[in-house]
């Protein structure tokens, strides 16, 4: 497990071949525009904001576009995807699964009330303890919203096995609590819970969320995620077995994706964007498996920015290719390296959001633009239930 994997491109990632013809006061000026946040922005009518899954898994539209070089945008079906990927090409997912982490429940006053849990459930599993038998407590943070004024010591209370203490509150509607539970914490959200959709969706969650805001990989024993790995969403049993058929290798990781994925960049200059953090379990198996296909000259194709988040911060983490576990905060965009990944199947991301910048280090800010200004004007669904992407190395 010594092996280092090499960059996969010699020039910073993000850089079109071009510009090196540029003189050197065009080239400064080009990079300083990526790291305005503003340089992120593009326009999306609210209409392709996907606000339902397609009516069949699977079905989505796959716009591929060539990560360097010419552009070349073609409009395919996801299930095309075989088609695109490179020979022997190792696609690595993220199979974690997302708890109904939204309860709904009254506060003393009698009152309604809102919380959103925002730790992911191994954290708050590592320091649960037992206060009375068959009775746990742990700290956690999460989003409280509700009519009046909560105040610290509050408890509030979601059915018969849930309750929330209120500790310090934080910004955005963030609080610290106490989370106390009797039994299965997984069993008792899954009981009162419902299923954290993204605040762009603009609707209640439904009955079918619970299996379309799912991967069908997602391992139970992984459940924990407060947001979707939405790349995922769109593989079906069938369209795996076609890929493993073809010989494409398939291997998985876990990364428990936080609400932080949905908070804005407010700074100017994204350089100064604190990045929220994320637990990541990179298997002895799954860098194997890198290394190898590295070594053999195969491309490695994460699923997804929740993948390559994991794979490219467990390398800044060791410096190399290794198996990892613990929290990662790495923040790309252009002028980042990225040392693991050669492509990506992703969504359609938030204008102006650390995703879409993630994209960027990847293929280009400038190229990215184009691409969605693409996307727009063929009207692709967007976000978490909309359309799919391969940046295809």
């Amino acid at each position: 497990m010594s092996e280092t994997i090499e960059q996969t491109s010699s020039a910073p990632a993000g850089t079109a071949p071009a510009d090196r013809t540029l003189p050197a006061q065009a080239q400064v000026q080009a990079q300083d525009k990526d790291y305005l946040l503003s340089s992120y922005a593009y326009d999306l009518p609210e209409e392709l904001i996907a606000q339902t899954p397609p009516a069949e898994r699977g079905t989505s539209r796959l716009m591929v576009v060539q990560r360097t070089g010419d552009l070349a945008i073609r409009h395919r079906h996801f299930a095309d995807l075989v088609d695109e990927l490179p020979e022997g090409a190792l696609l690595v997912a993220n199979n974690s699964r997302v708890l109904p982490a939204r309860l709904r429940g009254l506060r003393h006053t009698g009152g309604k009330v809102e919380f959103l849990l925002l730790s992911p459930l191994p954290a708050i599993m590592a320091r649960a303890r037992e206060t009375e038998p068959g009775v746990w407590q742990a700290e956690a943070e999460g989003l409280v919203r509700s009519g009046g004024h909560p105040a610290p010591g509050e408890w509030l209370h979601f059915g018969a096995c849930l309750a929330v203490c209120l500790q310090e509150r934080g910004d955005f509607g963030r609080w610290q609590v106490i989370l106390q539970w009797q039994g299965d914490l997984a069993g008792d959200f899954e009981a009162e819970g419902s299923m954290p959709l993204p605040p762009y969706i603009r609707r209640e969650d439904g009955e079918g969320d619970r299996e379309r805001y799912q991967t069908v990989y997602a391992r139970k024993d992984k459940t924990g995620s407060v947001a979707a790995p939405t790349a995922g969403l769109h593989f079906t049993p069938a369209i795996r077995d076609n890929l493993l058929a073809r010989g494409v290798e398939w291997k998985e990781l876990t990364l428990y994706v936080g609400y932080g994925t949905f908070s804005p960049v407010r700074c100017d200059d994204i350089r100064q964007h604190s990045m929220h953090g994320e637990l990541v379990d990179l298997p002895e198996e799954t860098v194997d498996a890198v290394c190898r296909a590295k070594k053999e000259g195969r491309k490695v194709i994460a699923v997804g920015t929740t993948s390559a988040r994991a794979l490219e911060g467990a390398y800044r983490a060791m410096g190399r290719c290794a198996p990892f576990r613990g929290v990662t905060d790495i923040f790309l965009y252009p002028g980042k390296p990225v040392h693991v990944i050669d492509g990506l199947v992703t969504n359609f991301h938030l204008p102006g959001s650390t995703l879409v910048m993630l994209v960027a280090a990847l293929m280009g800010r400038e190229r990215i633009l184009k691409a969605y200004a693409e996307a727009v004007a063929r009207r692709y669904r967007f976000f978490s239930y909309g359309d799919a992407m391969f940046i295809k190395p």
